[in-house]
């Protein structure tokens, strides 16, 4: 049994997590069957493992070097390399709104990233006031580490930008989707609030 797939297993089997990261984190093990005819530019397969309310598909890849990279797919055709496995996917998901991050990084920027992350917290912060403890409830069920957020905007920044040539997904009809690094420094109407 792979680490993935004993994280898994352990979401799966432990429903208060299973619940909390399917509401306050976006990822759903109920719901990957958004990502049928997906798979890398290298024609290597990809398994659905969760999806998100949007109608986003978190992937796992085949194995390298004893660990198994995440891949996540939006419904509006973006796509692109989360992780280089699944315990640092979910650590990146339950303390960063990772999505929004990507979306406002102009185009790949770390610094703007940065940025946009201490807004996105602040309005986490405001719209969930306990999402602090509910990430510390599911690091402790399966044994991930709480990590910093300018430490998981370098992770993320630096496994997006891995995306190309490897990890890059492409539809049934065998069309890229885009690259996760979105152009816009900070949303459009009325900026960061």
């Amino acid at each position: 049994m792979t680490s993935s797939d004993r994280l898994l297993d352990l979401i799966q089997t432990t429903p208060e997590i299973d619940l909390l990261l399917r509401s306050s984190f976006g990822f759903d093990i109920h719901r990957k069957h958004n990502g049928d005819g997906l798979r890398l530019a290298s024609g290597a397969s990809l398994e659905a493992i969760a999806g998100e309310s949007a109608g986003g598909v978190y992937f796992l890849c085949s194995e390298q070097n004893g660990r198994r990279p995440v891949v996540f797919a939006s419904s509006e055709g973006e796509g692109g390399l989360l992780a280089d496995d699944l315990a640092d996917a979910l650590e990146i998901i339950i303390g960063l709104e990772w999505r929004d991050c990507l979306s406002f990084s102009g185009g790949g920027d770390v610094e703007v990233i940065q940025i946009s992350a201490q807004h996105l917290e602040r309005s986490r912060d405001k719209y969930n006031p306990d999402i602090d403890n509910e990430a510390a409830r599911v690091a402790t069920a399966l044994s991930l580490r709480i990590v910093p957020v300018t430490d998981l905007v370098i992770r993320l920044q630096a496994a997006a930008s891995k995306t190309e040539p490897a990890y890059v997904v492409t539809d049934d009809d065998g069309q890229a989707l885009d690259p996760p690094f979105g152009e816009h420094v900070e949303p459009r109407h009325g900026g960061w609030r």
